[in-house]
Parts: structure tokens; C-alpha cells; sequence
């Protein structure tokens, strides 16, 4: 994959961002982001076009992009500099330094003239100069041979190259004839071009790319510079070809490189053509680093989810090795009962020796020469003098022996590390079930994880509930969301219900056309009279009625004044008397997930976690936050309790006035 832009490439991107459909001139400057360490993005709007982002990567790539890495939650430093330089600027010009990867932008705010000097060349620097191209600011503070790009100095460019555009016979007799490498890369590097222009250059001139430079004639340089002249018409005469080249990687046509024109020599590759070569970029570099953030994202999302697997993993390593172990020893023990008579004569021996006075470089020396004779002897791999341990091979396996225990001593000491050794892999039995159960929990946990849908209804900007029946019931809240309630969603196949006392709430039932269950009917009476001023003046029932929508009028009678909020009820009513006040509150956690109030048959049908309220002596504030503890320790989910039943979205749901709540 093309890692980094060639002059070429800057080129085309330096007419397309000047000239044309695709052209920044006059755009305005917006905000300004750092999303990686050496990437800014300038967020820009564009004159007829709206917004859009120009990414730029010192070192690599610059363009606009729709593949847009995350913007940092706390700005770095460079960009706010940045934008207290050129924010709110507009771009005068974009042109390219001498056919070498540099770009540059101007920038004029309020008089002031800018430079944004872009280096994309390895390793990369964006760099603000002043109108005298002093540095204002650089992105990397860096001190080369003979360039310093720090704050204060004069911005200096790079030793410049031969332009391949401008490059003449006399400039390719000159650099060949002090050249000592081979055509092709003494183009690509002494003319600009990078590998694959060069390859181009060679195959359209028809030279041996592989051909000294120096060795070349009159009749090559000229072939030489045709086919410079050829290869790079397209940028002189503004007519690129945008494309993205691809091949084959394992079964799959991947992306390789990109380009502003065609080139032969992948005449025989895919090719995917678009309308600019912004987009073309875009495709190529813009795409590569989305797909690399989200790599990344992956890997660590993955690192976290695998830990009990790698864990899991280790432990069944444990409990082979354990295993493995312990049968060794075990072994070693059986060989040296095997091997009793030998192993004890080879003891009596030694402690003799010792007896006698023997040292031990004294019995090693007789044993290595007892050996060819002696065939006990043979079996004596070696001895630690120090420790007073002989190592034996019995018949292929060794046996470490210690000469101042006994043979049964002896094999108990491998006995014992077996046991040893079959204790741990026991124990690592248990850490393995206790990592199931723990990946067990943790799957139930992401399947048990709540998803929270917050979607907004219009009726929930005032009281409401669903009957038991499945009626909306609507009431309102104060003076200004009764008469919005009655102007704008009362019709005239709806119920409307009231309250003989002062205060209360308008409460409308949406019928849709649809006849009124009785039991819908009552909900609706003890949701009126529990959110009335009945419920705030600590009453435990009240009346009600229910009218049609034709009968509330906003007309007075001659000479009265009606307030803000306030009807005319006319003509008959239907009432229910001594209707007893009731409310509950609940977790609605199917479908929406909300917190919902209403008449308890109404709420236990839609909610879980039932509340009942009644009047009592606490305010609504205190009430909701005792109701938002009680989800909390129930749901252990605090996170997710928080977002759909705040204190502040129960009280919403509580009636006016001083409540308790019910068993507590």
C-alpha cells in the first residue's frame, strides 16, 4: 500500500484545491482538530458547497476527506494555536513549492497574511509562517543541517531538486554524468519521482532502467525527456484521470496505490476511476486510517472480551503440565524400587568410601576409571559433591539420590513432589470453574445489558398515562399546557375529563373513534382527582366528571373574565363521585424505557418495579430521589437507571404537593 504521497500527487492536489469545482479559495476557516499525533483536520466552509474537512498528515498525505478520525476530548496545543492564528481566515491561495512535496496555503484574517507551509516529506511538519516568512509556529520544533523550524526563525526549504517538469538536457547530462547508481534511480531520486514514476519514465523512453546513468547517450537523455514531457501532461494541461490501482491479496482485490493520471506500467492491474483526485486520495489514504482507528478500537475491544479466555487457556496449560509432572515423578519413585538392590550396593560403596576418608574428587577419579569394568559405575551420571547427591539413570530415566537417606527415603522425596504437583492440579481445576462461572456471568451480563430507547412522544411534554385498555390519557400541567392542550390536540371524538375543585388539570382521553371501556373510564377519574389539588390539600378522595370536547368554551358569560388555563364547561356532566386518589410509579423496560406514572392498574400493566405513592408529608424532590434509590439497589444498573429515571423524570411523574410512599 502507498504509504505517502509523491510530488506528483501534490501537484494534482495543489490545481484541484485552486482551480474549478474542487477548489478551497475563499473558503472560510473553521474549527480546528489534532486527532493524532502528527494529523490535523481543518474544518472549512466552503463557498456554495457547505461544509467540509481538509485532513492533512505531515510527512504523508493532505486532502479533503469524509473519513474522519474522532476529535480529541481535550484539544492539544498545536491546533489551538492555531486556530487563535487563523480561525474565522479565509483561504487566498494553494500552489505547490517547486514540484517538491511541499504544500502551500495562504490564509488572510482581518489584514493579516499567513502561510500554512504543509512538508510532506519524511518525517513531516506542518509549519504557520508570518508575511515575511518568519515561523510563527511549527507543529514538531526540529533543528536539522542548516534548517532550524522553530518559532522565530526564518523558514528555510529543503535543498531543492531538479524539476522533472522543467528538467532539461543539459540538467540530465549533468546529473548522469556524475551519477554512479542505475537509470531508474537516479530519476527517482535526483528528479523528484519516487520509485514508480521512475519505472514509468524508463519504460516510456524505452532506456534500460537497470543501464548505468552515466552510460547513457544523447539519443537516451532526449528519449528521456519525452517521455518526462509525456508522462506529466496531464498536470500541465489539467486533465487528470483519477484513480485507485488494486491487486490481488489473498483472494481479495485490495487497494495498492493511487494516482492523478494513468500509468502503463499497470495497464493489466484493476482500476477504480473517480471524478477527483481528492476523492481518489480520499479513497486510498482517508479510508487506510479509518480502517486502522478501527483496527485499533477492535484490538482493544477484543483484548478486554479475551482475557478470561487467555486466562482459561493458561490454566489448561497448568493442569497438563501438573499432570505431566507429577506422572514423571511418580515414575522416578517406581524406578528406584525397581532398581533397590543396585541403587543400595552403589550407596554401600559410596558411604564406605566416605568412611574411609575418601574425598570426593578422589571417588569421582575411581568411579571414571571403574567404569569399563565395573557396571553399577556406569550408571553414575553425576555427582554434586556439595549437596552429597548422586544422579543414577536407571534404565533411561535420572534419578537424583540423596546418599544420606535410605532407598525408601529416596523414592518417598519423588512421591511427595507428585502429590505436590497433583494438589496444585486439583487446584487448578477449581480456578478453572471459577473462570467459567466468571465468563458465564460476564456473557449474561452483556446479554442482560439494557438498551435504553429514549424516543420522544409529544404527549410526554405533559401528564399522561396508558389506560389498562390501551387508551392514551393526557392531561395538562399548568395554565399555558391546558390551553395548548385543548387548542392544538383535543378533538371532537375525545373525552374530556375535571374536577369540581380548583386546579385541576384539563385531562383529555385520545379515543381514536373508538367506544371508552368502563375500566378506562375510572382510571382516567382517579388520575384527574389525584393530580387535582385534592391529592396537595392531603385528601384521600374527590369528584370528578366527564364531558364532551363541544361543551368546553373558551367564551365567558356576559361580564366574566376567564383566566389563562380556565374553560366554560355548558351543558350536561357525568360524574363519579368520592373516587379515591392513587398513584404509582414503574420502569417501563420493554419497547420505550421510561419511567411511567399513573392509576396502579393502568402501571403495573406496562411497568415493572411497582411504587405506589399517597399523600404523606415528604416534597416531590425527596419522594423521587427515596424511588430512584429503591431502582437502583434493585436494578443494579446505575448507569442505566440514571438515564431513564432520574430523580428529576420520577417527579415529573408524582402528583402536586407532599406524598409517601406506600409499605415504607
Amino acid at each position: 500500500m502507498k504509504k505517502e504521497m509523491t510530488s506528483a500527487d501534490v501537484a494534482a492536489l495543489a490545481l484541484e484545491l485552486s482551480s474549478g469545482e474542487t477548489s478551497i479559495i475563499d473558503a472560510k476557516i473553521a474549527k480546528i482538530y489534532q486527532p493524532a499525533t502528527d494529523e490535523i483536520r481543518i474544518n472549512l466552509f466552503v463557498y456554495n458547497k457547505g461544509r467540509d474537512n481538509l485532513v492533512i498528515e505531515a510527512g504523508k498525505r493532505a486532502h479533503m476527506s469524509q473519513h474522519l478520525r474522532l476529535s480529541p476530548k481535550l484539544p492539544q496545543s498545536f491546533p489551538m494555536l492555531l486556530r487563535k492564528h487563523i480561525m474565522a481566515g479565509r483561504i487566498t491561495f494553494v500552489k505547490q513549492y517547486d514540484f517538491d512535496r511541499i504544500l502551500e496555503i495562504g490564509i488572510v484574517r482581518g489584514g493579516v497574511n499567513t502561510v500554512l507551509v504543509v512538508e510532506l516529506f519524511s518525517p513531516g511538519n506542518i509549519v504557520l509562517l508570518d508575511s515575511e516568512r518568519n515561523i510563527i509556529l511549527p507543529m514538531k520544533p526540529v533543528t536539522f543541517k542548516g534548517r532550524r523550524i522553530r518559532s522565530g526563525e526564518v523558514y528555510q526549504y529543503p535543498e531543492a531538486q531538479i524539476s522533472p517538469v522543467d528538467a532539461g538536457v543539459e540538467d540530465l547530462e549533468k546529473v548522469f554524468s556524475i551519477s554512479d547508481a542505475d537509470v531508474v534511480r537516479t530519476i527517482a531520486t535526483r528528479f523528484n519521482l519516487g520509485g514508480v514514476l521512475a519505472e514509468e519514465v524508463c519504460a516510456r523512453s524505452g532506456i534500460n532502467k537497470a543501464q548505468v546513468a552515466k552510460d547513457v547517450g544523447p539519443d537516451g537523455i532526449a528519449a528521456i525527456i519525452a517521455a518526462l514531457k509525456d508522462v506529466f501532461s496531464p498536470l500541465l494541461s489539467g486533465t487528470l484521470k483519477p484513480c485507485v490501482v488494486k491487486k490481488d491479496v489473498k483472494g481479495e482485490m485490495q487497494v495498492f496505490d493511487v494516482l492523478p493520471f494513468e500509468l502503463g506500467i499497470y495497464r493489466d492491474y484493476e482500476k477504480e476511476f473517480f471524478s477527483t483526485f481528492n476523492a481518489a486520495l480520499d479513497a486510498s489514504f482517508g479510508k487506510m486510517s479509518a480502517e486502522s482507528v478501527q483496527e485499533q478500537a477492535t484490538a482493544v475491544k477484543k483484548e478486554k472480551v479475551d482475557i478470561f479466555e487467555r486466562r482459561l487457556h493458561k490454566q489448561q496449560e497448568a493442569i497438563e503440565n501438573f499432570g505431566k509432572d507429577a506422572e514423571k515423578q511418580t515414575q522416578v519413585a517406581e524406578k528406584i524400587y525397581a532398581y533397590y538392590v543396585e541403587i543400595e550396593s552403589i550407596l554401600g560403596v559410596l558411604n564406605q568410601a566416605r568412611s574411609k576418608g575418601y574425598s570426593w574428587d578422589e571417588i569421582k577419579s575411581v568411579l571414571k576409571k571403574a567404569k569399563d569394568n565395573v557396571h553399577a559405575a556406569k550408571w553414575i551420571v553425576s555427582i554434586d559433591s556439595a549437596a552429597g547427591n548422586i544422579v543414577l539413570d536407571l534404565d533411561g530415566t535420572k534419578a537424583t539420590i540423596d546418599i544420606k537417606l535410605t532407598i525408601p527415603q529416596n523414592a518417598q522425596v519423588y512421591y511427595d513432589k507428585a502429590k505436590k504437583l497433583t494438589r496444585k492440579k486439583d487446584g487448578a481445576l477449581k480456578a478453572i470453574e471459577d473462570t467459567k462461572i466468571a465468563m458465564q456471568k460476564r456473557e449474561k451480563k452483556v446479554s442482560d445489558k439494557r438498551k435504553v430507547n429514549t424516543k420522544k412522544y409529544w404527549y410526554e411534554r405533559y401528564r399522561w398515562f396508558m389506560s389498562s385498555d390501551g387508551f392514551l390519557v393526557v392531561a395538562g400541567r399548568d395554565a399555558d399546557s391546558n390551553e395548548e392542550l385543548v387548542k392544538k390536540y383535543m378533538e371532537k371524538r375525545d373525552v374530556v375529563f375535571h374536577t369540581q375543585a380548583a386546579g385541576a388539570p384539563i385531562t383529555i382521553i385520545k379515543t381514536q373513534g373508538n367506544d371508552v371501556p368502563e375500566q378506562t373510564l375510572q382510571e382516567t377519574a382517579q388520575f384527574v382527582v389525584s393530580y387535582s389539588s385534592v391529592w396537595k390539600s392531603g385528601q384521600f378522595s374527590g369528584d370528578c366528571y366527564w364531558i364532551k370536547p363541544e361543551q368546553v368554551s373558551k367564551t365567558p358569560e356576559s361580564g366574566e373574565y376567564l383566566k389563562k388555563g380556565s374553560f366554560v364547561i355548558r351543558g350536561e356532566r357525568n360524574y363519579f363521585r368520592d373516587v379515591p386518589v392513587g398513584v404509582a410509579i414503574a420502569l417501563q423496560l420493554e419497547g420505550n424505557t421510561r419511567v411511567i406514572g399513573g392509576p396502579l392498574s393502568a402501571v403495573s400493566k406496562y411497568g415493572q418495579h411497582v411504587v405506589e405513592v399517597a399523600p404523606g408529608k415528604f416534597n416531590q424532590n425527596d419522594v423521587a430521589k427515596k424511588i430512584y434509590k429503591i431502582y437502583v439497589d434493585k436494578l443494579k444498573e446505575s448507569n442505566f437507571v440514571k438515564q431513564i429515571a432520574s430523580p428529576d423524570k420520577i417527579s415529573m411523574m408524582l402528583p402536586p404537593g407532599e406524598s409517601d410512599i406506600k409499605g415504607q
